[in-house]
């Protein structure tokens, strides 16, 4: 029964409707793996049951109803999908030319048919939040997604989550003219509220048919109550949505230099208790700070900050999670897809801060649940437990190990991903093994060349050898008939004329 439950389900798995994303079964069980859930212990082998996109049961001994999709994952580890903290991949490009541009949406630029939802999906990233880059005093508005769809809306799992704000200076601008293009922003917001007050004031007097009879700060004062998101111009609009707290604010420091300004903005504003920090490299020297405002941050991808004494010229290494855990904050990680090595991976950034000293569990929630609780998904998204989104990544071993690679992805339930049918993977490494053997074909040739040569040289030398011998032996020819011709010259000649003795005699 259950391997025909299995053939089903990779069947109607493997089914696409209209929308570009596989037709969602009612239920789903992935048996016999090892659970991950992050929050909570682990199982060693046990169930978990997506019914409806929605996980409803996880344990050693779950009860499978009768109609569910049975797969098998037994030998293999389940962990909630990981979520990328903070990118611009995915975007035609990282940043706008306007220093202040709230009025932006990231909506209009996401590309569905990027290679980084492409890469993300395969690397077991299945909700990336897309961001405007660093440089920048005010970008437009954040959204998370996952890295399949057709388009923007398809992929959206939660719109409008943050502006991008930086203190650090953008291209062409210095600190000083990066804080005041950011003060003068909030300056004009606020102008630009108390003559939208006073004027939505007097209309709604105009309309009981009143004449004002207060004078103009009180007028702006009861009118700013009157205010209507339709009654913003765009670029004022999401400004105010951020000063009320129905936004939240992503802030980026880039040195530690640019952290209190980062704070100071914040908090003058109101939206500090929104707001995240993105941290440069050496950020970390402002922990104290941090600290104090208690806010999360998302680390860089370069974790290790190296810095040399200029006295003494020693270098020194900073491994920047441990400070920032051992603070108590609340962090994420990040990959880097442009990395030669494997900082690319967000299993590995998380491999490195166990190595580092930092516990597994935190690890694990640096790259789940706590970018899920940063971008207000903690509900949905980070860990599997009952109630939330099934959003489930198959691996082939343990998420720490660097050998583990991602078997299979599931998004709301549905089979996002499936190693044995990426197409692109298995031409990479079909083009790994073309190479391979036309490598080893060139081994082979170069080796039977090197082997006809040497027996090549060998015959030359055998000849050469022959050769000599055949002269030594003409040599010692000619030196024998040198001897006999010796011998013959030292044998006395008998004259001519003299008769010869009489047999007996002496001569």
């Amino acid at each position: 029964m259950n391997a025909r439950r299995v053939s089903i389900a990779v069947v109607l798995l493997g089914l696409v409707v209209a929308d570009g994303r596989a037709a969602p079964p009612a239920k789903v069980a992935l048996q016999g793996g090892r659970i991950i859930p992050v929050e909570g212990e682990e199982i060693a082998q046990g169930t978990l049951l997506i019914e409806n996109g929605k996980i409803t049961a996880v344990g050693a001994q779950v009860e499978i109803p009768y109609d569910a999709m049975v797969v098998d994952v037994s030998g293999k580890v389940l962990l909630p999908g990981m979520i990328s903290p903070h990118t611009w991949r995915g975007l035609d490009r990282a940043n706008e030319n306007l220093p202040v541009a709230p009025y932006l949406d990231v909506y209009d630029a996401i590309d569905p048919s990027s290679l980084a939802f492409e890469d993300a999906l395969r690397d077991g990233v299945l909700a990336v939040h897309v961001i405007q880059g660093d440089s920048c005093v005010i970008g437009g508005l954040s959204r998370l997604v996952h890295p399949i769809g057709r388009t923007p809306d398809e992929m959206t799992i939660r719109p409008a989550i943050a502006l991008k704000l930086s203190t650090s200076p953008r291209s062409g601008f210095d600190r000083m003219s990066q804080m005041a293009a950011m003060r003068e922003a909030f300056f004009d917001l606020g102008v630009y509220l108390e003559d939208l007050a006073e004027t939505r004031y007097e209309a709604e007097l105009k309309k009981q048919e009143k004449q004002i009879d207060v004078p103009p700060e009180e007028a702006r004062k009861r009118g700013r109550e009157l205010i209507r998101d339709e009654d913003l111009d765009d670029k004022h609009a999401n400004l105010l949505r951020l000063i009320e707290k129905r936004l939240d604010a992503w802030i980026y420091c880039g040195a530690a230099t640019d952290v209190a300004p980062a704070i100071g903005t914040a908090r003058e504003n109101g939206f500090l208790e929104r707001s995240v920090f993105v941290l440069g490299v050496d950020a970390y020297r402002a922990v104290d700070e941090l600290k104090q405002a208690g806010r999360p941050v998302v680390l860089p991808p370069e974790l290790v900050h190296q810095e040399r004494d200029p006295i003494t010229g020693e270098l020194r290494e900073t491994f920047v999670p441990k400070v920032i855990h051992d603070a108590g904050l609340l962090f994420a990680l990040q990959p880097d897809p442009d990395a030669s090595l494997a900082e690319r991976y967000l299993t590995y950034q998380a491999a490195r801060c166990v190595r580092r000293g930092i516990p597994r569990e935190a690890a694990l929630q640096a790259i789940t649940l706590n970018p899920a609780k940063m971008l207000g998904v903690a509900d949905r998204l980070g860990s599997l437990q009952v109630g939330k989104a099934g959003y489930v990544v198959v691996l082939s071993g343990d998420p720490l190990d660097f050998n583990t690679w991602v078997e299979q992805a599931y998004i709301d339930g549905i089979l996002a991903y499936d190693r044995a049918k990426d197409v692109r993977l298995q031409e990479l490494l079909g083009l790994e093994e073309k190479a391979k053997k036309a490598a080893d074909a060139k081994t082979a040739k170069a080796e039977e060349a090197k082997k006809v040569e040497e027996e090549k040289k060998e015959g030359e030398k055998k000849e050469d050898e022959a050769k000599e011998d055949e002269g030594k032996e003409d040599e010692k020819e000619k030196d024998e008939g040198k001897e006999d011709e010796k011998k013959q010259e030292k044998q006395p000649e008998l004259p001519q004329d003299q008769p010869s003795p009489p047999d007996g005699e002496e001569p």
